[in-house]
């Protein structure tokens, strides 16, 4: 599909956490977090850093890089886990703080957990080609710190919060950018593996539900070894599906940009695919796992630093609650 990303923009907030910090939250020695973990320093949003402010702001930044003003936006999408509210969508939320509550745009949340971006990315894409569409924003913001567990240290110290927003419509017939293939599976034996178990029907939020006995099950939940052993035994057929149906092999692929899930994770997910490191984008030290935003941060980051160009093959590509395994191949 001649699908083109126009413009990106992303917020970081403000308050940086370091490992150390991190470890005297959680009681352990000092250095376990950035040694153990991998993950040195994230960023953690305050109260006026809502989930919708975050992804105001980073829209303004992907609407001033793609040269166009907020009349020229057909779709506003959000793609995220971090919902700021039960109802209405966390969309709606951001079309207001724009100032554009009163303009009839369209608003709509997609949940995936961490693949949410390329689930709105893939599934958006269609809807351009079909022509009702023109200009769609993906934002993507999280806040992983407002349900994260320090009884859990090893999750704890994995998240970070931001967003990242991205324009997308269709390329014009001189222009190579295209969406080439796409792919998601998901393997629902997997479901308690990582979770957050309340806060739905089947716990609400009320009152007499949330007790000191209760309120971890409203607090994320991960067994990150079950986990790693499913996705290992999952992703190396899903990619080798997803670069056949392609007509592609790794050797095409300019960049792989990975969900940042956990440093250890990921080394070994790229040794096992057998993935140049060169080819690899690692931005999870800085920035932690930032649930859906971090397969879009790390493409913004791999742009603006000049990994990715123009023409270049890239492979989106991710694991999240579910079990579940996306993929998106795009050309920029």
């Amino acid at each position: 599909m001649k699908i083109k990303i126009k413009g990106m923009g992303i917020y970081l907030p403000k308050q940086v956490v370091t490992g150390e910090e991190i470890d005297k939250i959680i009681g352990k020695k000092i250095g376990w977090t950035s040694n153990y973990v991998g993950v040195k320093e994230r960023r953690y949003a305050n109260n006026e850093e809502t989930v919708s402010i975050m992804g105001k702001n980073a829209i303004l930044e992907a609407l001033k890089d793609a040269s166009m003003s907020l009349e020229d936006i057909d779709v506003i999408c959000y793609a995220g886990d971090s919902v700021e509210q039960i109802i209405p969508s966390t969309a709606c939320l951001i079309q207001r703080h724009l100032g554009l509550g009163d303009s009839g745009i369209s608003c709509f949340d997609i949940n995936s957990t961490c693949l949410s971006f390329l689930s709105a990315l893939d599934n958006l894409s269609y809807v351009i080609e079909s022509g009702r569409y023109k200009n769609v924003v993906i934002v993507t913001s999280e806040k992983a710190s407002a349900a994260i567990n320090p009884k859990e240290p090893e999750s704890f110290a994995l998240f970070g919060d931001g967003a990242v927003a991205m324009i997308i419509g269709k390329a014009s017939e001189n222009e190579g950018a295209r969406i080439i293939n796409a792919m998601h599976r998901t393997y629902g034996d997997g479901a308690d593996l990582c979770s957050i178990p309340a806060g739905g029907s089947k716990i609400p939020p009320t009152v007499s539900s949330v007790t000191r006995e209760s309120e971890d099950q409203f607090k994320f939940h991960m067994n990150g070894k079950k986990l790693l052993k499913l996705s290992f035994q999952k992703i190396p057929k899903f990619l080798e599906d997803l670069l056949e149906k392609s007509n592609l092999t790794l050797k095409d692929i300019d960049m792989v940009c990975p969900h940042q899930a956990s440093t250890s994770a990921m080394r070994l997910i790229r040794k096992k695919l057998n993935i140049p490191e060169e080819k690899f984008m690692v931005i999870i030290e800085k920035m932690g796992n930032m649930i859906a935003a971090s397969i879009p941060m790390a493409f913004y980051i791999a742009v603006k630093e000049g990994k990715v160009k123009r023409g270049n093959k890239v492979l989106l590509m991710g694991t999240s609650a579910g079990l579940s395994i996306g993929g998106v191949i795009l050309e920029y």
